[in-house]
């Protein structure tokens, strides 16, 4: 019965002595699809929503409803480089322009 078990043990040996290592190049193939997957799932919506809400800054108007980040819905008085100033109500507000999230109303022109 020992026998038996060495003879395994040879075979097992032999069979992963003949096993060759992957090439660097084929080594490398799983993390350029990994990071094609992420490109397409992670770094190209990305990009795209700020685009597109670049594109939202870019084109407000005076008596366009927005909405901040800080979640305060106003209307637009006055536009700047930087700066937008809300009519929310009774007072007026100074936001940084970056800080509008989205447009609920645009004016009608």
């Amino acid at each position: 019965m020992p026998t038996f078990f060495t003879t395994l043990y040879a075979d097992a040996t032999q069979s992963s002595q003949a096993v060759a290592q992957p090439s660097l190049i084929e080594s490398l193939i799983p993390f350029f699809f990994i990071f094609i997957a992420m490109y397409f799932f992670m770094i190209r919506p990305q990009a795209k929503k700020a685009k597109d809400h670049a594109d939202l800054l870019k084109d407000l108007k005076t008596g366009d409803e927005v909405v901040t980040s800080g979640g305060i819905i106003g209307r637009i008085k006055s536009v700047s480089d930087d700066f937008v100033s809300l009519d929310i109500g009774n007072s007026s507000l100074k936001v940084v322009k970056n800080h509008i999230s989205y447009l609920t109303k645009t004016k009608k022109s």
